[in-house]
């Protein structure tokens, strides 16, 4: 027998000695459905060890039996896949193929608690997990992996895993303590190099990649690192550094790196989903501006309308894929394939335009939104009137808002102003202090004028809002809308409506969405991954909750927040749309991203230890809190429940040092410009672990789905939320009053979003509203064997139990006609917080994590 063969035997566990006993296993992996040549290898002797596995070994480690030698855990001998290369993967392209492996063990090895593994082949393979039967049968202990294993010389040290039986620092099993220890180490890295696809290395760094230094048209402040533009840290790449901005390299369509884990699955990544904002972009946007009339302004609102009756006539587009990424447009195409038509790209019709066209214009829909639409985290109780800005008043004007009380007493069925104020009846939605600071640079723009808007609204004895005023500013200059009778149309109104809907659009999208969920959370996945081990009961916990959003994240800064992507060209700020997110991030506090915390700071809501969140709303039928509060209080209550499983009491807390380096690091590193802050909670009692825990999933889960699943339901028909304003209202009895008057579909329409902002908008939120085929929802977890633990699994199943009551509760609300917020003259149900959801475009579901 060949020497080669005679080693392989060995390996595979033949002539096992009388002192030493066998495991079997099985790994389970997905693996690309072909090998390159390469791998296999030009020479059968020469590739004997590879047609055996030998190419893929793994070594258990024991968590009990010592190797006094090195006083770490003993090893197994190294143990090979059986009959790697005579798997169906190679055969037929299988998604996963499960692979026997035997572990020669010496007898007194006892319970194992990790493995490491050596890939010795040239292709990375997508390793899902490992399950060794112990000796006596029955037993079993599984290590749910679920990693991207690359060529072990792409590693430091080795590829480490271990099983779903989770200890504190402290109770770490003696074999394990230097494996997690190391595996630790290699996760953090040394914070230099350029980072490779096969890295999976964490690391923090500023937003200094959002422009080109070398285009003075793309130039872009640095995003972190400084009191004017403090912003969370985002993962470090370590691409060279050029004029204080990173490159992008030679490959602009490249996408920039995550760790290896942080990827989409292969099933995403080859989706609509993941391509889509990179085609947007590099694909789409150049076309419209080659096809004649996108860059034209609609005529009416039938012409509007069309997109969805009639859609884009596809027969001049080019639908080729561009440097080998599928375009929207041909991903439509070929979704209308089966009805024979492919010369038009029908969009789905909006929800909020298609139980009634003019619904949206109503008055009491547009201040239905604010408490049930997409942005409902911004309205706030009136608590001074006029309201006031903290703006200087040398730069922008007057401080005090030029609304009076003759301007909105009429609505106020009998009240004075301050009566409505002692009853809390006054709300306001207020955009002067985010958007007055860039007004003389947008509006110095070729066909862009905004304003700075305040928007007040009174809360009637239905339980409804109406707006009572608007008010819409620039430098040193105040104007004061408010509503037309009942049953009339005044233009100017309708105007000023729009320019504060574009407003709450830019906000919302740039704050609400962007900043509050995908950057701020983006640190606590790094500092995880970097402090607290794979072995600690919080890792496996909150890593269902960090799924996808790096990746989608990285997405984001190539082709939505960059210099000339999606959001600079169809939102008003332009080039200063992400220097006011920085803005809105000065007054960040994490003590305050908590739902209950939110609402007490707004003034919607009231202490009430009886009532759930432990607040009571001040306004009754306010679905986004209303729901929302039944969701926070089951993650509260699941959290509660696993903590009391790990964490015995607070000093388990305080002496946790992982947790503690964890916490100390995402406030230094990663909220680095937030560090001194003095509301910082402090990691100092169960409690207070719970209320960060419970905060966190809250942003990456709910306040997520609340402010994206419905973009396409609302955002989806641009005269509804217009993300551009390009012309100022007319003053009354001018010229242009005048042609508002003449044609005022035409008109109102030439003030917002051109054809090709909304069609770019309406391509970008489809995608963006859009459920993936593997979409995995709150309470619901894609590995079943994440934990042994039997009592965690009993808390989880509760878990899930009470987020199906609450899918029930909100039904039953909406089909209470006593809740007229819930569903308002458009018929959109509000479903934004209802947990599960199917695939597609649905307007509800609550995915575990920021995916999309």
């Amino acid at each position: 027998m060949p020497r080669v063969l005679r080693l392989a035997g060995s390996l595979l566990g033949n002539n096992t000695p009388s002192d030493q006993i066998v495991y079997k296993g099985i790994v389970v992996v997905q693996k690309p459905s072909s090998l390159s040549v390469t791998d296999v290898g030009a020479s059968m002797v020469a590739n004997a060890a590879n047609f055996l596995g030998m190419g893929i070994t793994l070594q258990l480690i024991s968590s009990t039996a010592i190797d006094s030698s090195t006083n770490t855990g003993k090893l197994s001998k190294p143990a090979a896949l059986e009959k790697w290369l005579l798997s169906p993967a190679v055969l037929f392209g299988t998604d996963e193929v499960k692979y026997s492996v035997k572990f020669t063990v010496d007898a007194d090895f006892g319970l194992p608690g990790a493995f490491s593994i050596n890939n010795g082949h040239l292709n990375e393979f997508f390793l899902v997990s490992l399950t060794v039967e112990l000796p006596g049968g029955g037993k079993h202990v599984e290590f749910p992996c679920h990693s991207w294993v690359f060529n072990s010389r792409a590693y430091k040290t080795q590829r480490i895993f271990f099983s779903n039986e989770f200890y504190l620092p402290a109770d770490t099993p003696k074999g394990l303590i230097t494996a997690r220890y190391n595996d630790l180490i290699a996760l953090r890295g040394d914070g230099s190099g350029t980072r490779k696809a096969c890295d999976r290395i964490y690391d923090y760094d500023v937003y200094n990649d959002l422009g080109n230094p070398l285009l003075n048209a793309a130039k872009r402040p640095v995003m972190g690192g400084s009191k004017e533009y403090p912003y969370p840290r985002r993962c470090r790449t370590g691409r060279t550094i050029f004029i204080g901005a990173e490159t992008s390299g030679l490959n602009l369509l490249a996408d920039y790196y995550i760790p290896s884990d942080e990827r989409f699955s292969s099933v995403k990544a080859t989706s609509f989903l993941a391509d889509g904002l990179k085609s947007l972009t590099h694909g789409v946007l150049p076309i419209l501006k080659t096809v004649t009339g996108f860059k034209q302004t609609f005529r009416s609102f039938k012409e509007v309308k069309g997109l969805y009756d009639q859609g884009l006539d596809l027969s001049k587009i080019v639908t080729a894929p561009i440097n080998g990424i599928k375009t929207p447009f041909q991903l439509f195409n070929q979704l209308n394939a089966d009805t024979g038509n492919t010369s038009f790209m029908k969009f789905p019709v909006p929800q909020v335009f298609k139980a009634d066209e003019k619904g949206w214009m109503l008055d009491s829909e547009f201040a239905r939104e604010m408490l049930s639409g997409l942005n409902p985290m911004v309205i706030e109780a009136l608590t001074e009137f006029p309201p006031t800005s903290t703006l200087d008043s040398a730069k922008y004007g007057p401080q005090k808002s030029a609304i009076t009380e003759k301007h909105i007493v009429n609505f106020l069925e009998g009240l004075t102003v301050q009566k409505a104020l002692d009853k809390k009846k006054l709300f306001i939605v207020n955009y002067y202090d985010s958007y007055m600071p860039y007004l003389d640079k947008i509006n110095s723009r070729q066909k862009i004028y905004a304003y700075a808007s305040r928007t007040l609204l009174y809360l009637k004895s239905d339980g409804t809002l109406q707006p009572v005023a608007i008010e819409l500013s620039t430098p040193y200059s105040q104007r004061v809308f408010v509503p037309p009778a009942a049953g009339q149309i005044d233009w100017l109104w309708e105007l000023a409506k729009a320019h504060a809907a574009a407003n709450d659009a830019g906000y919302h999208q740039l704050v609400s969405h962007w900043l509050r969920t995908h950057a701020c959370v983006e640190p606590f996945i790094i500092a995880t991954n970097r402090q607290l081990s794979k072995l600690h009961p919080l890792n496996t916990f909150l890593q269902p909750h960090f799924k996808n959003t790096m990746a989608i994240n990285a997405k984001a800064r190539k082709s939505l927040i960059s210099a000339k992507g999606i959001i600079e060209r169809t939102f008003s700020l332009r080039r200063y749309s992400v220097e006011m997110s920085s803005l809105a991030y000065k007054g960040w506090r994490f003590d305050q991203e908590g739902l209950p915390a939110d609402l007490l700071k707004r003034g919607m809501a009231v202490p009430d230890a009886t009532s759930k969140g432990g607040v009571k709303l001040i306004v009754e039928d306010y679905p986004y809190a209303v729901d929302g509060l039944e969701i926070w209080t089951a993650i509260e209550k699941w959290v509660t429940d696993y903590l009391e499983i790990y964490y015995k009491n607070d000093a388990s807390v305080t002496s946790d040092p992982e947790l503690q380096a964890w916490w100390s690091e995402l406030i230094n590193k990663g909220h680095a410009d937030k560090k001194d802050e003095k509301w910082w909670i402090k990691l100092d009692s169960k409690k207070s672990l719970t209320s960060v825990l419970t905060t966190l999933i809250w942003i990456a889960s709910a306040h997520h789905a609340a402010v994206n699943f419905g973009q396409y339901a609302y955002a989806g028909y641009m005269p509804n939320r217009p993300t551009t304003t390009h012309r100022p209202i007319p003053e009354k009895d001018s010229d242009e009053h005048k042609k508002l008057l003449a044609d005022p579909e035409r008109f109102f329409l030439s003030c917002v979003s051109s054809k090709m902002e909304a069609i770019l908008c309406l391509l970008t939120v489809e995608i963006l509203s859009s459920h993936s085929a593997e979409e995995e929802y709150l309470g619901q977890r894609a590995v079943e064997n994440w934990t042994a633990n039997a009592n965690v699994k009993a808390a989880f199943v509760a878990f899930g139990e009470e987020l199906r009551k609450v899918e029930r509760s909100i039904i039953n609300r909406n089909n209470d006609p006593a809740l007229k917020n819930r569903v308002g003259a458009v018929n959109v149900p509000y479903t934004l917080l209802y947990p599960s959801s199917a695939n597609g475009i649905t307007g509800k579901g609550i995915p575990n994590s920021i995916s999309i």
